[in-house]
């Protein structure tokens, strides 16, 4: 097998996802052990062949010189990604029009669903194969790092006690996959508009899509700037954006697919590089609060370092732009109220001033609902008695 790293200036060059290599870099330095142990395995011969008996059972394979059409197709989509591995096709006995790729190392398998191979045009197909193939192509890449990443997440998922935050990683790091496999059809195609198409047509099982239509619609569901709700795929009309985006060399193009993905920063949705997003938040946050020496009395300082003994007031302090209604949600806003109420109950002589430095800062972040909300919530505070610590914030 041969993968080499795209080398034509004119495209777009077809990389892992920004996801893609956070997760691997977290994993690779917070989960050693797990990771070593992951890389180390290798498919089994015995698993291979089974494999390889169960797509026999359950298609139709299609043999080159029967379907000579197809796997011509499969070879342009190939040369396109620049991989070199004996393909094999397969027709599925039954099921929505769709196509998937079943991974074996050094090898293409292509599995064909419905009527697919009679509703896409020829463009299209290549940019099926495209997508199909882009799989292949980002498992291979870097010694398998990003399918080992995939086969950590999958065998987190498949303990019982599997966390939250391992459900969430494991569906951002597939839609993510899927953003990859999208701009796969569009290299392929050397086409964006062919794979929006080929992308509409699949999910609608239409057989004339317009791309550019399809993007104007794409463009006011945008207008909602809501998060992905895709448990496998992200919903088609942000895949149709980011392809196209992609496509045109959109330099804003990371930030977009995280907000659309990812959402603001939210205790409801922490994946595992976020767990660790937050982790550094609040210290920055502890930091910050506790600015004014007079603050730091031995009380604070303690119940802090139950949290970080390593904890150092020196270090980095929190910005007002991390706590941006875009960056975070209320979730997060109301964690750190819960924070201040306990560093400030901690050591009542500097109760007030530790809330009136809470609530400077929850001010500058449009979380002054939440401070009075959470002082109310959480030390049983009366309207007079928060008016009383609003009314000495400074004004800047």
């Amino acid at each position: 097998m041969r993968i080499v790293e795209d080398s034509v200036a004119s495209r777009p060059g077809l990389q892992p996802l920004a996801y893609h290599r956070d997760v691997v870099a977290l994993l690779k330095d917070k989960e050693r052990t797990i990771w070593d142990w992951a890389a180390s395995q290798r498919t089994q011969e015995d698993q291979i062949t089974s494999v390889r008996a169960l797509m026999l059972r359950e298609t139709y394979r299609l043999d080159p010189a029967a379907h000579q059409a197809i796997h011509d197709t499969c070879h342009k989509a190939m040369a396109a990604l620049e991989i070199d591995a004996p393909a094999t096709l397969y027709q599925a006995a039954d099921g929505a029009m769709n196509a998937a790729l079943c991974y074996i190392p050094g090898e293409v398998h292509v599995i064909f669903y419905g009527a697919i191979l009679e509703r896409l045009s020829g463009d299209e197909m290549t940019a099926l194969m495209g997508h199909e193939l882009a799989h292949y192509r980002l498992w291979s890449l870097e010694s398998h790092a990003f399918h080992v990443a995939n086969r950590i997440l999958d065998h987190a998922l498949a303990y019982p006690d599997a966390a939250p935050s391992h459900f969430e990683t494991a569906r951002l790091y597939a839609l993510s996959t899927e953003l990859y496999a999208d701009r796969g059809a569009a290299l392929a195609a050397a086409n964006s508009h062919t794979a929006i198409s080929t992308l509409v047509k699949t999910m609608t099982g239409l057989t004339n899509v317009d791309a550019a239509s399809y993007l104007k619609q794409a463009s006011e569901l945008d207008a909602e700037r809501s998060a992905s709700q895709g448990t496998s795929h992200p919903e088609a009309f942000l895949r149709a954006q980011a392809v196209e985006r992609w496509w045109n060399g959109d330099p804003e193009l990371d930030c977009w697919i995280d907000a659309r993905l990812r959402g603001p920063l939210s205790l409801a949705t922490l994946d595992l590089p976020r767990q660790h997003e937050l982790t550094a938040l609040t210290r920055k946050f502890f930091v910050r609060l506790l600015s004014d020496r007079e603050l730091r009395s031995e009380a604070a300082v303690t119940q802090i370092k139950r949290l970080f003994p390593d904890w150092d007031a020196n270090g980095p302090k929190l910005g007002d732009g991390e706590l941006s209604v875009n960056g975070a949600d209320a979730s997060i806003r109301d964690y750190l109220v819960a924070l201040t109420c306990d560093i400030a109950m901690a050591d009542r002589d500097i109760r007030d001033e530790v809330l009136v430095a809470g609530a400077r800062m929850m001010g500058r972040c449009d979380g002054m609902v939440n401070f009075r909300d959470g002082l109310k919530r959480n030390l049983k505070m009366t309207k007079q008695a928060i008016d009383k610590i609003v009314a000495r914030i400074e004004v800047m």
